[in-house]
């Protein structure tokens, strides 16, 4: 059986990796390991543009991107009761903050979500689960979300009550 005692969950923080969190508390809990939640900030980019009059800079400060960033973590409630669970926020690329940061902790696995993305999507973008998996120190278990349902609103109201 596989000894775990600390499980890295990196997250974007975004709906779609929920699942992932979830299942990443779950298996925290049933191994009574520490959870790591790490979300990766990456590094702003400054962007110049305008007219030669009135040139537009759009710069964002990475002091407030971290605070922004840790706010959300923050509000991130444990899945599981009395999990041991830490929260982290780095700045950098996201595949090499990962990996530098399951080798620092020494994770046993690292659970994280896909977006699912294929083909030219995929290629143009790359995938970080996909980089992860190839280049961590230990296993990595990926979760694909699949999308919700959606019903139509005109559906939603022809459909009768329930009492």
């Amino acid at each position: 059986m596989l000894a775990v005692h600390t499980i890295l969950h990196p997250t974007d923080l975004s709906d779609r990796s929920q699942y992932a969190f979830w299942l990443a508390g779950a298996l925290s809990r049933d191994y009574g390991a520490r959870l790591i939640v790490l979300h990766v900030a990456e590094v702003p980019a400054t962007a110049y543009g305008g007219v030669e009059a009135a040139p537009l800079l759009v710069s964002t400060d990475p002091e407030e991107l971290l605070a922004a960033a840790q706010k959300q973590l923050d509000r991130l409630q444990a899945p599981q009761a009395n999990l041991r669970m830490e929260r982290r926020v780095e700045q950098g690329i996201p595949v090499s903050e990962i990996l530098r940061v399951a080798q620092e902790t020494k994770a046993d696995l690292i659970v994280m979500g896909t977006h699912g993305r294929t083909g030219l999507r995929r290629l143009l973008m790359g995938s970080v689960a996909e980089q992860v998996v190839r280049r961590a120190p230990c296993p990595v278990l990926t979760v694909k979300t699949p999308f919700p349902e959606t019903v139509p609103a005109e559906d939603v109201a022809a459909e009768p009550a329930l009492a």
